[in-house]
């Protein structure tokens, strides 16, 4: 049976993205105009020329994501020999690297590099990468798989990466992985995703019992210049919906139970008996 909170996520964010919102009030102003409303079509169009103005000229989705990157500390000291290291996915796009039969990997490829540099700094250290698809739709492409086809290009073939290719988002890939893992209380879990995730991420393992060291990695916002103009309104829209989707999903995870905490940081780990 499909998971409810799956699909209600993916179709929730249609209405939060930030990108669709600006185009469903340009929709309605037009569907106003049309019909002669010409007041609410002033009021719908200049909603839109605020937000796309506001969006073109500042960095709004760094100063949203900037609270969530500061949460654990980059670079953080590590165990001398940590029992392994957990990489979520999120770096590889699955469906256009079935179209083009190689791995295609985007924005969040700190998180393949980081795990290749923990092979080398942790050679008698379990390695797994967690990541199936999160579509609703193509459920047959798995990003797990592509980065394990990478990982045999790079020779890392014999190193016995472990891949869980069934999580379709952050629950899931805690679930699976601790029902392939089997963690035990004195182990130590290095946990590496991207910055802005890692505060969701940390609740989620804590709210199953799983305490992990934090090593966030791909942040996305300038902390030493966030007070600027910033004229570049593909980018900073591209930053809003990260972190608009991340502060969505923080939300949801906690309504749900999903995390142990709202936001999880280097101050409040978890708390197991």
């Amino acid at each position: 049976m499909e998971n409810p909170f799956f699909i209600g996520s993916k179709f929730g964010w249609l209405l939060f993205s930030p990108g669709n919102a600006l185009t469903l009030l340009a929709v309605f102003a037009w569907f106003c105009l049309v019909f002669g409303w010409l007041k609410l079509s002033r009021s719908f169009l200049s909603s839109v020329v605020f937000l796309m103005l506001i969006t073109c000229t500042l960095p709004v989705g760094e100063w949203l994501l900037a609270p969530l990157e500061n949460r654990f500390s980059a670079n953080p000291a590590l165990p001398i020999s940590p029992t392994g290291i957990i990489v979520l996915g999120g770096a590889v796009d699955p469906v256009m690297s079935e179209a083009w039969g190689q791995t295609e990997i985007g924005e969040a490829a700190e998180r393949v590099t980081t795990l290749l540099y923990m092979a080398n700094l942790y050679p008698d250290s379990q390695l797994i990468f967690t990541g199936g698809s999160g579509l609703i739709s193509e459920q047959s492409f798995k990003e797990a798989d592509y980065v394990r086809f990478l990982f045999k290009e790079l020779t890392l073939g014999e190193r016995g990466v472990l891949v869980e290719s069934e999580s379709r988002n952050t629950e899931e890939n805690v679930i699976y992985s601790k029902a392939l893992l089997n963690p035990q209380p004195d182990q130590d879990w290095i946990l590496v995703t991207s910055a802005f995730h890692m505060p969701r991420a940390v609740g989620v393992f804590c709210q199953a019992n799983w305490p992990v060291i934090p090593y966030p990695v791909d942040h996305r916002s300038n902390r030493n210049n966030l007070l600027r103009l910033s004229l570049d309104f593909s980018k900073n829209l591209s930053l809003l919906e990260e972190a608009a989707h991340e502060w969505v999903g923080l939300i949801a995870y906690r309504i749900t139970g999903r995390t142990d905490r709202f936001i999880a940081g280097d101050h409040n780990q978890c708390n197991i008996g």
